[in-house]
């Protein structure tokens, strides 16, 4: 029986049948890397046009309908207009960091997007901490969002920045925690191994009782560390105007904006890979047809994703003493309480196996 190539082993063994194996590498990387920017744009365009859709949904309004048929173009409208407008910013500014500042936040989400596992043969960085990794490279982007504050030169950014890195710095804690909840259940860090685990069943389902209150945990922190409603202080539009991106327009601005919705996505897409089994579909048929998983993979995240957007446009926005409270009072013993019992029964699961 011959047993067919993948496509990125068919593209790749053919880039090394042409061109040498350092002419061949590199151009690998480029294309990997032009991939992961065509779904960076599509995801954040396709996120932007959902959001605005969901909140018309929820205020009883029609939402976007002239740009395109049904308004499927209004966001690639908006996106003409904002890489057309002018770079404006202020004297007053440290120069080499308000301009630096964009680009924190943007790489660190498309770095963070290299380790998601699409499907089993669409992830570009399967590396054996993968966790560990997302955790480390999403905690940069705060970096960008304190610069980006502080260099404006600007009282209404100052205050934005500070804000984000109190509650990134927070909500952090509860993320991390509740990864570790599961990562106690499947004794891997590597996110391709902590879904061969979940062949036989997703570990939201395996971890019973404590999977589900760390799912609960980890989507309420990780909406805080994004800085969406009701976790909008940073922003706060009736407070700081624009927050810490005050000072930004033109696509300096649009990477800020950009950001927001990746990291949203990314948020969806590690519960996906974490809880509900990422591209492995409840039917068992992702294993004859390995792209089939992208659907599934897409379609769990989306789901997540409109949940998040369902918090936004039903929750009042908390005050800072409220915010805080909710993750030192209450989310962080609840999480620590909850690695515990975790502990416990996978305790007793390798006594009754041994």
């Amino acid at each position: 029986m011959i047993i067919p190539l993948s496509i990125t082993e068919s593209i790749h063994e053919w880039l090394f049948s042409i061109m040498p194996e350092t002419a061949a590498s590199i151009v690998e990387m480029v294309l990997i890397a032009t991939v992961y920017l065509l779904v960076f744009a599509v995801a954040g365009l396709f996120l932007v046009l959902l959001e605005r859709r969901v909140a018309a949904w929820f205020q009883l309004r029609i939402g976007p309908n002239r740009v395109g048929p049904m308004g499927l173009l209004q966001t690639m409208a908006d996106a003409i207009k904002l890489v057309s407008k002018e770079l404006t910013g202020t004297s007053r500014a440290d120069k080499f960091l308000y301009n630096l500042a964009p680009y924190f936040v943007i790489i660190s989400a498309l770095m963070a997007l290299a380790v998601i596992p699409f499907s089993a043969e669409f992830q570009a960085f399967d590396i054996n901490i993968g966790i560990f990794f997302l955790i480390a490279v999403s905690s940069i982007g705060v970096i960008g969002i304190l610069l980006g504050g502080w260099a404006s030169n600007n009282k209404f950014a100052l205050i934005g920045a500070m804000r984000s890195g109190v509650q990134t710095i927070s909500y952090e804690l509860s993320v991390g925690l509740s990864l570790l909840t599961m990562i106690l259940l499947t004794g891997s860090l590597q996110l391709s191994e902590i879904v061969e685990v979940q062949k036989n069943g997703w570990l939201i389902v395996q971890g019973h009782i404590p999977a589900i209150i760390a799912f609960m945990i980890y989507m309420i922190a990780g909406t805080a560390e994004t800085n969406r409603a009701p976790f909008d202080m940073v922003e706060a539009e009736s407070e700081l105007g624009a927050g810490f991106h005050t000072e930004y327009s033109g696509m300096k601005f649009a990477y800020f904006f950009l950001a927001e919705f990746i990291n949203m996505f990314l948020i969806a897409a590690i519960a996906t890979t974490v809880f509900f089994g990422a591209w492995l579909s409840p039917f068992g048929i992702t294993e004859s047809i390995p792209w089939l998983g992208v659907f599934w993979f897409l379609g769990k995240t989306v789901l997540l994703v409109f949940l998040m957007m369902w918090f936004r446009w039903t929750f009042p926005r908390l005050r800072v003493d409220q915010l805080l409270t909710l993750e030192w009072k209450y989310l962080l013993p609840i999480n620590l309480v909850n690695i515990v019992v975790m502990a416990l029964l996978v305790w007793q699961n390798l006594i009754i196996q041994i």
